[in-house]
C-alpha cells in the first residue's frame, strides 16, 4: 500500500506571487516541445521540409494559446459545465488545475491551422511535424495533477495491489489531519503519465523518424493516444459515466471513440494515396 506523498501544490513563494508545480509542468511541457523539435528538424526527411528553429519559436506561441484556452474551456464544455458556470471567476484560476486534453487537442489544431496559414505552410506537413511532440508534454501535464491529487483512480478491487494509494479528498483543504477517500485507488494521474504519455511518445517517435506519406504521423499519433485513453480511462473514476449497449463508458472514453476512428479513416486515406503514386511532395507550399 501507498499514500499519497501530498506535496504542496505551491512549488515557490515569492512575496505575493505562488508559482505552482501545476504551472510548471507546463512551462516543462513547452521546454521539451523546443528541445524535442530542434532534434526533429535535423531529421533528413523533416530537413529536406526546410523546416527553422524560428518555425519552432513561433508555433510554440500558438501552441500554448491553443492549449491553455481549449484545454481549460474543454474541462468547462465537456466535464463540469455546472461548476464553473456557477462560479464563472473559477474558469480563470489555472493554477488550481483542470485542463481537458481533448479541448486541448482541437486548441491546438485550430491554433496550428492559423499558424500554417500564417507561415504558408501545408496543414497537414505541420501536423505531422508537431505531433512526436506533445507527448511528452502530456505526460509532464499528468505529473501536475498528480501533485495536485487531482483524478483520482477507481477503489482496486484487489487492496493487496503493491502500488494501491491512499489518496487525499482535497475537499478538504484546511482540515488538521490529512483526510483521504475512501479505498485504497489505482494512481490513475501515473498510468496515464507512463502510458498516454510516456509510450505514445517512444511508439511514435520510432515511427516519424522515416519518412511516412502526409497525414500519416499525426493520425498515428490521434491513433496511439485515443486507444492509450480509452484504455487508461478504466482505472480512473470517470467525471462522468453512461452505458452504450449494457456497457459502461466513461466520459473520456466517449471524447477519445471520434480519436480513434478519425485517425483510423486518415490513416487509410493517407496511405491509399501512396499507394495510388500520388505521394506527396515534400514543400512548403
Amino acid at each position: 500500500m501507498l499514500i499519497h506523498p501530498m506535496p504542496d501544490p505551491i512549488a515557490l513563494q515569492l512575496g505575493p506571487v505562488a508559482v505552482h508545480w501545476y504551472g510548471l509542468m507546463y512551462v516543462l511541457a513547452f521546454a521539451l516541445f523546443i528541445a524535442l523539435g530542434r532534434v526533429r528538424i535535423k531529421q533528413p526527411h523533416i530537413a529536406a521540409q526546410l523546416w527553422k528553429k524560428e518555425d519552432l519559436d513561433d508555433m510554440l506561441f500558438y501552441g500554448m494559446m491553443g492549449v491553455i484556452i481549449g484545454g481549460r474551456l474543454g474541462e468547462v464544455l465537456f466535464y463540469e459545465p455546472v461548476k464553473y458556470f456557477s462560479d464563472p471567476i473559477e474558469i480563470f484560476k489555472v493554477w488550481h488545475g483542470g485542463m481537458s486534453f481533448h479541448g486541448g487537442f482541437l486548441g491546438v489544431l485550430i491554433a496550428m491551422s492559423l499558424w500554417a496559414r500564417k507561415a504558408g505552410r501545408n496543414l497537414l506537413d505541420v501536423y505531422d511535424f508537431i505531433a512526436p511532440l506533445v507527448p511528452l508534454g502530456y505526460a509532464a501535464g499528468r505529473m501536475g495533477n498528480f501533485i495536485n491529487a487531482e483524478l483520482p483512480g477507481r477503489v482496486v478491487s484487489d487492496q493487496s495491489l503493491p502500488w494501491a494509494m491512499l489518496w487525499p479528498d482535497i475537499r478538504y483543504p484546511l482540515h488538521p489531519d490529512p483526510v483521504f477517500l475512501q479505498g485504497l485507488r489505482h494512481p490513475s494521474p501515473i498510468y496515464q503519465m507512463l502510458i498516454d504519455g510516456l509510450l505514445v511518445f517512444v511508439l511514435l517517435w520510432i515511427f516519424a523518424r522515416k519518412e511516412r506519406p502526409r497525414l500519416a504521423v499525426g493520425a498515428f499519433y490521434t491513433l496511439l493516444y485515443g486507444c492509450a485513453r480509452f484504455f487508461t480511462e478504466w482505472f480512473r473514476t470517470p467525471d462522468w459515466e453512461t452505458t452504450v449497449l449494457g456497457l459502461p463508458i466513461t466520459s473520456g472514453q466517449v471524447l477519445s471513440l471520434p480519436m480513434i476512428v478519425g485517425a483510423i479513416l486518415m490513416l487509410v486515406w493517407a496511405y491509399k494515396v501512396r499507394q495510388r503514386g500520388r505521394a506527396p511532395i515534400i514543400s512548403k507550399a
